[in-house]
């Protein structure tokens, strides 16, 4: 069952929003040539618990750190720790907080220094471009697909692939609700999008085909292929009118 929100209940998901995009803020400002993943994971902790709120990924069904930094082929989940961010990556970036008893979840891809390649940035811009195309269609009425078929359109008509092990999520008093919103799907079907329903909505895109590997540490997925990934996310409010970004 889809939640509906409150309009209380979506304030207090505001607040936790709020929070996610200040984390998200101070990080892109850190990552530079040199830095560590696990030094953008332990400012993020600081950060979060600055707000009083509560780092929503750190032990969710074991994940052992409070943010994902996944780098190049990673196309989420990536663990941080030493491995030393070098001029011309590209790094996605997640965070999830939980404060007063709901949650807020967001993603980026940022450019490591000033060297990066030009399809690097292109796959940036296309996977960010799809998250606003698909964020359009998240108004009431509509069905939940239109979101996941504005999405894939973008994305293959401009020769990319989208991830299909993965998906968006509702989101509320839980990280992950229901309903499932995959980056693919025929438009005019799925669910009928209703005023008050919370989605986290978050396409995976990659240079290559859309085939994924796990590494051994049991959560980073990687491209198939070892080309490159983005990942773009918002959690956001279905209203009468314009979706209402939380995050």
């Amino acid at each position: 069952m889809i939640e509906i929100k409150t309009e209380r209940e979506i304030r207090l998901m505001e607040e936790a929003g709020r929070i996610v995009r200040a984390v998200l803020s101070g990080l892109r400002k850190m990552v530079v040539p040199g830095v560590t993943t696990a030094e953008l994971d332990r400012k993020a902790e600081e950060m979060i618990r600055a707000h009083g709120a509560v780092p929503a990924f750190k032990g969710y069904r074991g994940f052992p750190a409070n943010i994902c930094t996944s780098i190049n082929e990673q196309i989420v989940h990536g663990i941080p720790g030493s491995v030393r961010l070098r001029k011309g990556d590209i790094l996605s970036i997640d965070v999830g907080v939980e404060k007063d008893g709901y949650y807020g979840d967001a993603a980026i891809t940022v450019e490591v220094g000033d060297m990066v390649a030009a399809k690097a940035r292109q796959l940036i811009r296309v996977t960010k471009e799809a998250l606003r195309i698909g964020i359009e269609k998240a108004k009431e009425g509509n069905r939940l697909f239109d979101i996941s078929n504005a999405i894939q359109i973008h994305v293959e008509t401009c020769g990319y692939s989208v991830v299909r092990d993965f998906v968006g999520h509702g989101i509320g008093k839980e990280m992950h609700e229901e309903p499932e919103i995959p980056n693919f799907g025929r438009a005019e079907t799925g669910p009928r999008l209703r005023k008050g329903m919370t989605l986290a909505i978050e396409p995976m895109v990659n240079e290559g085909r859309y085939d994924i590997e796990i590494l051994d540490n049991r959560w980073t997925a990687v491209t198939k292929d070892g080309k490159l990934s983005a990942h773009f996310e918002h959690t956001i409010c279905v209203t009468e009118g314009d979706p209402r970004i939380l995050t």
